[in-house]
């Protein structure tokens, strides 16, 4: 009798839905709330970056500990709501806007 390996096929490509969050499992209506969470969190660093901020600095506007910028910079979008990152990016002049498809 011979064992066989089960040989994973890392060349394997799938079709992304166009949301990561819906290809790693999560219903439709909570995959979009993590995207649009991870852009806003994307967008609010890319203007904390591109103003050449430091954390101490970026803390003062958005009125959080500079250990929360931390967080934001390194990408823990869980620990950020939707609000938080909403208010973020209007205390930095750039208020969001969600539109809704037709």
């Amino acid at each position: 009798m011979t064992m066989r390996k089960k040989v994973r096929d890392e060349n394997r490509i799938e079709v992304s839905s166009g949301n990561v969050f819906v290809d790693l499992g999560f219903d439709d209506a909570e995959a979009q709330v993590l995207a649009l969470r991870a852009d806003l969190m994307a967008q609010v660093d890319k203007t904390i970056r591109a103003r050449g901020m430091t954390q101490v600095a970026a803390a003062e506007v958005l009125g959080v500990s500079q250990s929360r910028v931390s967080d934001l910079r390194r990408g823990k979008v869980e620990k950020f709501s939707l609000d938080m990152l909403v208010t973020f990016a209007a205390k930095l002049g750039k208020p969001a806007r969600i539109k809704l498809a037709a």
